[in-house]
């Protein structure tokens, strides 16, 4: 495992479906990841990152940024509001956007600064209680609602249960995506991010099989 092991197979998922391979990003998921690790990724070449949180993303990357040019961060995990501001003002793409009030002060704040990130809506595909997201049948008009704001929505999100078949909800978010002309697929992780790729996935989240596995000791 490694990170040119994961672009090799990225381009090989990419030849399989018929697709060009700079159709799809991939986001080094480099959360818990201790910085020795994400400098060697970053010494690679590598230049796109995805954090869950904004307090541990704040801490890390702007030393990186001042050392390696042409970073581009992503936000993959849930957004609290209370850390909007900061979050719009270090990523690059918020991956996260699944609830009105995140919609609303998102679109307050870039009027207020003057820029806003790329914006995906997280579709909780699996109707999962515990789990953030808007649900199917609610995002089309979630997705109005974000443009009426004004807001760059590039795309939609999903993390699929863990018990179920991925594809099937690769499949529902591309649908979405589809009847609400947006391009962007955010979806996939390590253990199937080629079944993403063969179904549209434009963004690949992959930690662990990038980085090595994390210690949350």
């Amino acid at each position: 495992m490694g990170l040119t092991d994961i672009t090799d197979r990225v381009a090989r998922a990419c030849a399989e479906a018929g697709r060009d391979p700079s159709e799809v990003t991939l986001v080094a998921v480099s959360k818990v990841q201790p910085l020795d690790r994400v400098e060697a990724v970053l010494e690679q070449g590598h230049r796109v990152f995805g954090e869950n949180k904004v307090q541990e993303a704040a801490g890390k990357w702007p030393d990186f940024r001042a050392r390696f040019d042409g970073i581009k961060l992503h936000l993959v995990g849930p957004l609290q509001s209370n850390k909007t501001r900061q979050a719009m003002e270090l990523f690059d793409a918020i991956h996260s956007v699944d609830r009105p009030k995140i919609a609303n002060t998102i679109a307050r704040i870039a009027q207020e600064i003057g820029h806003c990130p790329d914006l995906f809506v997280q579709v909780n595909t699996g109707e999962e209680d515990q789990k953030a997201g808007v649900l199917p049948d609610q995002a089309d008009a979630f997705i109005a609602e974000c443009r009426d704001l004004d807001l760059p929505v590039r795309g939609l999100m999903c993390i699929p249960p863990v018990d179920e078949t991925p594809s099937l909800h690769f499949a529902l978010l591309a649908k979405v995506a589809a009847r609400n002309g947006l391009a962007g697929l955010s979806m996939g992780m390590s253990a199937d991010f080629e079944e993403a790729i063969a179904l549209g996935a434009t963004h690949v989240r992959v930690g662990s099989a990038i980085f090595g596995e994390r210690d949350y000791g």
